[in-house]
């Protein structure tokens, strides 16, 4: 009888974590305030935090779906509300905070998650005669709009949501914790998406500055960087770009001759993971949100500084 193992390993898929998961009552008497907090990674984070026992603040531009996110919150029994604010106005950083504590008392947690991709205003639908020129584009052909829409929005508006935040929690002297959202493109290049790679890449300065800054009023800056996450924005970005790739195509043979430069956007599409998996399936909110939560945890007291790449091994490869 033929006792030797086989060498041949069996193929597996990573299960994404249950969108319902949570650790019951780790937040438990927390304050936490998203901003972005309306769809995507925002909405999972607010709504897993509120099963585990916080006090929500919703922070959007995007009123409606920002308040459908408090109803659900409310009806499992939870506590939240909802804030309309833009971040690139620093008065609306300044009301999110103080709606905040009018409603909860203080704030002890913050996720910031507003930003976007491109220029375009993030709930209109793709079209591109009407959104060319905020429409992401390499710097040879990209325009003023979008690269100060995109700054405005990612960093100038992390900075004064971080500076708003931060305020309160050195007023209350209890310490906090912050975790900021930036992309692979805080890690490294992206192609054809100069003004989001540049804003990206400032989170991860604003992070590590505050970290330093903040650590001796024990308040702990962290960001997370992802991959493709199946979100609205990422929705978006991909029809644009198949978009923009079908106009190349209809261009025909002879725009083709005249530019022999490599396809370096499409030379790697997919995390590790992705392109391991079965379905070559994204990431999904909830896998964000559980890493968010985490570090805004305390469980995650020795974690300060760091930039987390929760990118399925985008940075690895």
């Amino acid at each position: 009888m033929n006792h030797t193992p086989s060498l041949t390993p069996l193929l597996r898929d990573v299960e994404a974590v249950a969108a319902d998961y949570r650790v019951p009552g780790r937040l438990a008497g927390r304050t936490l305030l998203v901003t972005g907090g309306s769809r995507g990674i925002g909405r999972a984070t607010a709504l897993r935090a509120a099963r585990e026992g916080a006090r929500v603040v919703v922070a959007d531009c995007l009123v409606e779906p920002g308040h459908q996110v408090v109803a659900q919150i409310q009806a499992e029994q939870g506590s939240a509300i909802c804030v309309e604010a833009d971040v690139c106005n620093g008065a609306d950083c300044d009301r999110m905070v103080h709606e905040a504590v009018s409603a909860f008392g203080g704030l002890d947690l913050v996720l910031n998650g507003a930003g976007v991709m491109d220029g375009v205003p993030p709930a209109d639908d793709v079209d591109l005669e009407r959104q060319r020129e905020l429409i992401f584009a390499p710097i040879h052909a990209a325009t003023d709009a979008y690269w100060e829409r995109v700054l405005a929005v990612n960093t100038t508006g992390m900075f004064k949501s971080m500076r708003s935040q931060l305020r309160q929690m050195l007023a209350q002297g209890r310490g906090g914790s912050i975790v900021n959202i930036g992309s692979i493109a805080a890690l490294t290049g992206l192609a054809g998406n100069p003004a989001y790679v540049a804003s990206k890449h400032a989170v991860t300065g604003l992070t590590r500055n505050a970290a330093i800054d903040y650590a001796p009023y024990g308040i702990r800056v962290n960001s997370v960087n992802m991959a493709g996450t199946e979100t609205p924005m990422t929705d978006a970005a991909y029809k644009k770009v198949m978009r923009l790739e079908a106009e190349k195509a209809q261009a025909g043979a002879a725009a083709a001759q005249t530019s022999q430069a490599p396809h370096v956007a499409f030379a790697k599409s997919m995390s590790l993971l992705a392109l391991c998996d079965s379905k070559h399936r994204m990431a999904t909110p909830a896998e964000q949100a559980a890493v968010i939560l985490f570090l805004l945890s305390d469980e995650a007291s020795n974690i300060t500084g760091a930039a987390w790449a929760t990118d399925g091994g985008w940075t690895t490869y």
